[in-house]
C-alpha cells in the first residue's frame, strides 16, 4: 500500500469521505472552544449529562417523522435546553446540587429515548441514534454542522469578556455586571447546540467525546486560553482524519475509531504535553548557575 492510498486515496476517491471529514472537521471547530470552556467552569461531566438529555427530544422527532434531519434536531434542542432549564429550577430550589440533579435527568433522559426509538425503529435505528452515522451525512447535515460552527464563534467572540470572567471570578462579575446570568444561559445554549450538531455525526453517546477529550488535552500543551483553544480545535481535527482512516482501512465503526483516536491523542497528551507531562517532570530540574 502506497502513501497515497493509506492517507489521500480515501478522500480523493470516495465522496462520503469527503463529507464526513468536512462534517467532522466542522463539529471539531465550534465544539473544541465550547470543551474548553465546560473544562475551565468545572462542568465537563454535565456536558455529558446534556448529551444524553438531547436523546428524548430526538428519539420523539425520530417516532414523528423517521429519520429526519430537521424533525430529530428540534427535538433534540427543545429536550437539551428543558433539561438545563429543569435542572437548574431544581438546583435553585431545593437543597439537590446541580450536579446530582443533571446526573438523574441524564438518567432519565438516557432510558426515555431509548425505550421511545424501540417502540418505532429497529436495532439498526437504535445504534443510529446512539452511534451516529458520520459517514452518511448529507448537504442538509454538512450545512448544519456548518452553522453551528458559525453561529458558536461568532457567539463566543460577543460574549468573550463576561463568560471569561465568570470562569474566574463569579462574584466579581456579578458585582460589576449583570451579565453573568444572560452569559451562562447562551453558553448552555451553545452547548445544548454543539450536542445537537454532534449527534448527526457521532450519536448521543459519542457526541460529546469529541468537545470534551480534545479540550483534556489542551492544557497540557498551553497555559494561555488562546493556545487551548487552537489545541482543542487541532486535536479534534487530527482525531478526526485519523479516525477516519481508521475505520476505512480496518472496517471497524467510524463514530467510535474517531473517539478512540482522540483518546489516544488524549493518552499522548498526560504523557508528552510539556505543560505538566509525566515524560517532562521526569527530566532534572534546571538548576541555574550563580553569577
Amino acid at each position: 500500500m502506497t502513501l497515497y492510498d493509506a492517507l489521500l486515496g480515501p478522500f480523493v476517491e470516495f465522496d462520503f469521505m469527503r463529507r464526513a471529514l468536512v462534517g467532522s472537521l466542522a463539529l471539531a471547530l465550534g465544539a473544541g472552544p465550547i470543551g474548553v470552556f465546560l473544562m475551565l467552569r468545572r462542568m465537563s461531566l454535565a456536558g455529558d449529562a446534556m448529551a444524553h438529555a438531547i436523546l428524548p427530544g430526538a428519539a420523539a422527532g425520530f417516532l414523528v417523522a423517521g429519520l429526519s434531519l430537521p424533525a430529530m434536531t428540534i427535538g433534540g434542542l427543545v429536550a437539551g435546553v428543558s433539561v438545563a432549564l429543569a435542572a437548574g429550577l431544581v438546583t435553585r430550589t431545593t437543597a439537590l446540587k446541580e450536579d446530582a440533579a443533571l446526573a438523574a435527568f441524564y438518567l432519565l433522559s438516557l432510558a426515555l429515548g431509548v425505550t421511545l426509538v424501540s417502540l418505532k425503529g429497529s436495532n439498526v435505528d437504535l445504534l443510529h441514534v446512539l452511534f451516529g452515522s458520520v459517514l452518511a451525512l448529507d448537504d442538509d447535515a454538512l450545512v448544519l454542522l456548518a452553522g453551528v460552527a458559525t453561529v458558536t464563534l461568532v457567539t463566543l467572540a460577543l460574549i468573550y469578556r463576561p463568560l471569561v470572567l465568570e470562569c474566574v471570578d463569579p462574584g466579581f462579575l456579578a458585582s460589576v455586571s449583570r451579565m453573568g446570568g444572560p452569559t451562562h444561559l447562551i453558553f448552555l445554549g451553545l452547548v445544548v447546540l454543539n450536542l445537537v450538531a454532534g449527534f448527526q455525526a457521532l450519536g448521543t453517546l459519542l457526541s460529546v467525546g469529541v468537545m470534551m477529550l480534545p479540550a483534556a488535552c489542551a492544557p497540557f500543551w498551553s497555559a494561555r486560553l488562546g493556545g487551548m483553544f487552537g489545541v482543542s480545535v487541532a486535536v479534534g481535527s487530527l482525531a478526526s482524519v485519523v479516525g477516519l482512516l481508521g475505520s476505512y482501512h480496518s472496517g471497524v465503526p467510524t463514530g467510535p475509531s474517531i473517539i478512540l483516536a482522540a483518546g489516544i491523542l488524549y493518552l499522548g497528551s498526560i504523557v508528552f504535553g510539556p505543560v505538566g507531562g509525566f515524560a517532562w517532570r521526569l527530566l532534572p530540574a534546571r538548576r541555574h548557575r550563580a553569577a
